[in-house]
């Protein structure tokens, strides 16, 4: 029950946090939140993490993105229910990736590309703007990492 407890959390998070950077901002606008460092831009992103695909036609690109999250989702739930033995971070690692996943499954459903606004700079540089659901999944991966080292050093 963790799992889809938490992966509803991080869907719940990630679509009423779009749902206020929709009805808040315009298309390109932002909030300086601490300036020079962070800022709410209401962005859309065709493509995956930075960008990636982002350029392709979207006949291909929408189906592509839609597919490969739907897959994931069922692998995730597959591999949850094949893995009994597993600890805590790696349980949590897989249902924030799979609540991630759904977030942004639900917007390429909806209007065909994710919407994006936590938006980081530091010096001269910036990072793509991302959201919940992106968080998320990095979290998960970093749990999942965490889990297999805990692992490793109670084996040694």
């Amino acid at each position: 029950m963790l799992l889809y407890a938490v992966a509803l959390t991080v869907v719940a998070l990630d679509q009423l946090t779009k749902f206020y950077v929709e009805r808040t901002l315009t298309l390109g606008e932002g909030i300086t939140v601490i300036p020079h460092f962070f800022h709410i831009s209401y962005v859309l992103n065709p493509g995956a993490a930075f960008g990636f695909l982002a350029g392709s036609h979207p006949a291909f690109r929408n189906p592509f993105f839609i597919g490969v999250s739907i897959l994931a989702v069922f692998l995730i739930v597959y591999y949850h229910r094949r893995a009994k033995e597993k600890g805590t971070f790696f349980v949590l690692g897989l249902s924030f990736i799979l609540g991630g996943a759904v977030g942004n499954l639900i917007d390429r459903l909806r209007i065909g590309m994710v919407v994006d606004f936590l938006d980081f700079h530091i010096g001269g540089y910036h990072w793509p703007a991302f959201n919940v659901a992106d968080a998320a999944i990095t979290t998960g991966v970093f749990l999942m990492l965490l889990d297999l080292l805990v692992e490793r050093n109670k084996q040694a």
